[in-house]
């Protein structure tokens, strides 16, 4: 089962966390696993080595995704290299945290270009060639916060919920073409972005997480890896949520 042979995946942010997890994840599935990466090359070459070296079939690919023309390129030479592009896995992200009375408006612009606008960017440029294959998965890493929201995140989970209602819309648009549409919303995920919290505002969140413990990163990738296999294939417009009961 959630088998990916034969097909190719794009995975963005995929050097560390939770997009390393799924990238590692699509290529135990046999999925091609192209591995994007910003700024952190020999990251994203440890993820290939260890899917290479498991077996499986991946390479790098460097681009930044809140660049529009740099992910065209980049799409376009998966295609190109690849013959085809079945599965994206839009992750890339970034946080800034702090109350909205002292936020600023360049934290704004950083959330919204790579958070946001840089998925759909990915999305855009990815659904092409699904739109000729007349197959594909598409899949929006958003967030927990996105859907309950969490003070001292206005804009982070702005840019997050964001991502819902453009996976929802662009469900309805390509459906028809037998692609499908979806996204996780994980909770806090043991990943770099939520080590920085102190011990104590760790025991506070685990408090409010029933399954009693932070998610991790595979926790995440088990449910992309759902998502985009053909046992999935019925499910478009969905948001899963991978957080542990903390909202239900």
């Amino acid at each position: 089962m959630f088998r990916l042979d034969n097909k190719v995946a794009l995975v963005t942010g995929a050097s560390r966390g939770i997009g390393r997890a799924s990238a590692v994840a699509l290529g135990a599935q046999g999925a091609r696993v192209f591995v994007n990466y910003c700024s952190r090359r020999s990251d994203a070459e440890a993820v290939v080595s260890q899917i290479v070296d498991s077996g499986g079939a991946a390479e790098p690919v460097g681009f930044d995704v809140s660049q529009s023309s740099a992910v065209n390129d980049a799409v376009a030479g998966v295609v190109k290299t690849a013959g085809r592009l079945d599965v994206v896995v839009c992750n890339a992200g970034v946080a800034r945290d702090g109350l909205l009375m002292r936020a600023r408006d360049e934290d704004l612009e950083e959330l919204l270009a790579v958070n946001l606008r840089g998925a759909i960017a990915v999305a855009r440029a990815a659904i092409k060639p699904m739109v000729r294959a007349r197959a594909g998965s598409v899949v929006f890493v958003s967030s927990v916060v996105g859907e309950m929201g969490n003070a001292g995140q206005v804009f982070y989970a702005a840019s997050k919920a964001g991502l819902l209602g453009a996976m929802k819309s662009l469900a309805r648009e390509v459906s028809s073409r037998g692609i499908t549409v979806n996204a996780v919303t994980p909770g806090f995920i043991d990943t770099d972005m939520t080590s920085r919290i102190t011990d104590e505002t760790r025991e506070k969140i685990i408090e409010q997480i029933p399954l009693g413990r932070l998610g991790s990163p595979k926790d995440v990738a088990s449910a992309i890896v759902y998502l985009c296999s053909d046992e999935a294939r019925y499910v478009t417009g969905h948001a899963l949520r991978v957080n542990g009961g903390m909202y239900l």
